[in-house]
């Protein structure tokens, strides 16, 4: 996978954050600093789009967002009182700058920029359809078919335009879209991804979570809800909700891992979430040992609650280094063979002759739990146990998150024996799917009706795969591939 860095492989990893703002003299450098509270959800490019009341500006750029909006000049050029950002994940094929959002196109009602954070489950097909009306795609994303749906609708209104486009797609999605008189922000009908609205001296704002709304000093208002659309404009803020209802299924995965342990999604706590997570998993999977060691950062708050459950000490044995940037992310053949230590190095002292007990998020391919067990050896370590704070990976998301093929998902392929001795360690055990769900403040996983969507443990997809089905991709469209 071209452009990620090839010692983080082994996470799953959101596509993107979006941010809106409307009603602020500063909007655009709000934007940045909001985007800049949502950078763990897109490392590899960002993009603001500002409106002034006449003229829409924008700057999209590869990178991080300090990299490409701490100059003081670029944030004077995003004129106006409105504007929306995106920064991006990208999951197959180089990041370019024509995949930078928010996207832009002139209609003849106006400007309309967009901002997408999911995954369209029929792009391939709704595109191939655009491409035969006469549709000029000029990105390679999902997003771009939203556009031309909107752009193609045969309603009057903006907003009538945006419904129409939304009822013909599938799939998860959160989105902003800003137009010359209103900011616009949806949920998909079964709320996969999070969206929340703020307000900030009069000012409303969208954002994927509330970490966000805090880095600005924003009031929490509440979330956008599933299947809802708001409009914000000079009037204030109105809601509609043209979609059917369906059961709400937001993703479970954002309490383990892709949140920010600061923020509170959907009314709960993420880090007390973790914590619930990992005290479950000691009750379920106790081992006698010495000392809880998360692996950082994302292990960090569920092996708090695992060592307060087991009665065991907790200690930073493994440190990580946070400044593995992008001059590592094609490292040369000769350095290569240092991995992990690049971002991780154990602390001998609190390891050597210690039975440990890891505590990770996840296990995706299993290459750096490999060698992330293979260093706390090296430090001395009498004993390793892994336990994992969700149930195994076994399928792939295609509703918004970069995972592998299942093939390459260690726990689709292996027992739990077989993976406990390919990661070489002395005990491997995964929280169970019911113990999540009591960690989430349920009696447990509700099979008829689960209460969220788990369908990388579970294999139960509550959106359709249409492009799945019909044997395409639901990846990120590629641009040659499409030439081809």
């Amino acid at each position: 996978m071209l452009g990620t860095n090839p010692f983080d492989d082994d996470h799953l990893h959101e596509e993107c954050g979006v941010f809106g703002i409307y009603g602020h003299d500063d909007a655009a450098a709000h934007a940045a600093l909001g985007l800049h509270a949502l950078q763990h959800r897109g490392q590899e490019a960002a993009g603001i789009v500002t409106f002034d009341g006449k003229h829409f500006h924008n700057h999209r750029a590869l990178g991080l967002v300090s990299d490409n909006f701490g100059d003081g000049k670029v944030i004077q050029n995003l004129k106006g009182y409105a504007a929306i950002g995106h920064n991006r994940y990208s999951t197959t094929g180089e990041t370019v700058l024509r995949n930078v959002q928010p996207l832009f196109a002139d209609f003849e009602s106006g400007g309309f920029a967009i901002g997408h954070n999911g995954n369209l489950t029929n792009a391939r097909a709704l595109r191939r359809q655009l491409v035969h009306r006469g549709c000029l795609f000029q990105s390679t994303t999902d997003t771009e078919v939203i556009v031309h749906l909107v752009a193609t609708s045969l309603y009057s209104t903006v907003i009538d335009r945006l419904i129409d486009a939304l009822k013909q797609v599938e799939g998860a999605y959160s989105l902003i879209a800003l137009t010359n008189e209103s900011l616009i922000g949806v949920r998909d009908p079964h709320g996969v991804r999070p969206l929340v609205i703020g307000e900030l001296d009069g000012a409303h704002i969208l954002a994927s979570e509330s970490c966000a709304l805090d880095i600005i000093g924003a009031t929490f208002i509440r979330n956008v809800e599933a299947g809802e659309i708001v409009i914000i404009n000079e009037d204030g803020l109105h809601s509609i909700r043209p979609f059917l209802k369906r059961p709400q299924r937001f993703c479970i995965f954002e309490y383990i891992y892709f949140a920010r342990p600061d923020s509170i999604v959907e009314g709960t706590d993420v880090y007390e979430t973790r914590k619930r997570i990992g005290a479950e998993l000691a009750r379920e999977c106790h081992v006698d040992a010495d000392v809880v060691i998360p692996v950082p950062d994302s292990g960090v708050p569920a092996a708090i609650g695992y060592a307060a459950e087991a009665g065991l000490p907790f200690e930073l044995g493994i440190i990580r280094n946070h400044y593995v940037g992008r001059t590592f992310i094609e490292p040369r053949d000769q350095i290569r063979h240092l991995g992990v230590k690049l971002k991780h190095n154990a602390n001998a002292r609190l390891i050597d002759g210690k039975r440990v007990v890891l505590i990770d998020d996840s296990i995706v391919r299993g290459t750096t739990s490999t060698k992330i067990v293979e260093m706390v050896r090296q430090a001395g370590a009498k004993e390793v146990h892994m336990r994992i704070a969700s149930p195994p990976t076994t399928h792939s998301c295609f509703y918004g998150v970069d995972t592998p093929e299942r093939d390459e998902l260690l726990a689709a392929q292996h027992s739990l024996d077989e993976m406990a001795r390919l990661i070489k360690v002395d005990s491997l055990a995964y929280l169970s799917i019911d113990g999540l769900y009591r960690a989430m403040g349920e009696a447990g996983r509700n099979s008829e009706t689960p209460q969220y969507c788990d369908a990388c443990f579970s294999g139960d997809y509550p959106i359709r795969l249409a492009d799945q089905e019909d044997g395409e991709s639901t990846a990120q469209l590629s641009l040659l591939a499409e030439l081809g």
